[in-house]
């Protein structure tokens, strides 16, 4: 475990499938700094939305329901938490229904006000209280926290991250090339929602350092950003 690194906020972003919760809870817990899934939250919202009765399409509906759910995220590397009016929604929020829904959700101007501002907080807050802090998602090193002190860009070429996300949901199982094949056009369909979007979407910052993971592991990527965040701490 290092802790010898002057805290810093690193913001990662990258594509579904690009290991970012992996290498970014990994790298946090590496430095003993704090975690935010960013991607979790937006998923807390989307399950808060389907759960009222609410269109993920009805961009107004859900506008106007946004402010309602308290959403809590912890940031513990080694038990992150994701809570909806206190109710544990870890396992709920991953279930296919979420993520056919997410990206709709996602793109609501009012959603992103609010889940901004609260990952802008949970910077803040790890920053006073002298610890770092590692935060992933889709928009965090060009909206959410662009004068981060660490940009990263995590990215994976489509097969690998179609690869690592089915054998994800596979729990480790043996995965169908179907399976893979399908995968992948999900995640290509997602990237496609989330590049194009006019709030928010996900693109490279000019001074963000892209870290291709296809043929690492994942051992070798923190390594990789535990360099990276050494190095910007000097």
């Amino acid at each position: 475990m290092t802790n010898d690194i002057s805290p810093l906020v690193v913001a990662v972003d990258g594509p579904a499938g690009s290991g970012k919760s992996s290498v970014c809870r990994g790298t946090a817990a590496r430095l003993s700094w704090h975690y935010l899934d960013t991607g979790a939250m937006y998923r807390a919202m989307t399950w808060a939305v389907l759960d009222a009765g609410i269109d993920p399409n009805d961009a107004q509906a859900v506008a106007n329901f946004a402010k309602k759910p308290d959403i809590a995220s912890g940031s513990n590397p080694y038990q992150p938490t994701i809570e909806v009016d206190g109710t544990d929604v870890a396992d709920a929020i991953r279930q296919d229904r979420i993520t056919s829904a997410v990206s709709a959700v996602s793109a609501v101007p009012k959603v992103r006000q609010l889940l901004v501002q609260k990952q802008r907080d949970a910077a803040q807050l790890a920053m006073r209280s002298g610890t770092g802090i590692v935060v992933e998602g889709r928009d965090i090193t060009t909206v959410v926290l662009p004068h981060a002190h660490l940009k990263i860009f995590l990215t994976a070429r489509p097969e690998v991250r179609a690869q690592r996300r089915a054998l994800e949901q596979a729990d480790g199982g043996v995965v169908a090339d179907t399976t893979v094949q399908a995968t992948e056009a999900a995640l290509v369909k997602r990237d496609e929602l989330d590049s194009s979007r006019s709030t928010s979407p996900l693109v490279k910052a000019e001074d963000a350092i892209e870290l291709d993971t296809s043929d690492l592991t994942l051992d070798q990527v923190i390594a990789k950003m535990v360099a990276y965040a050494k190095a910007a701490a000097r």
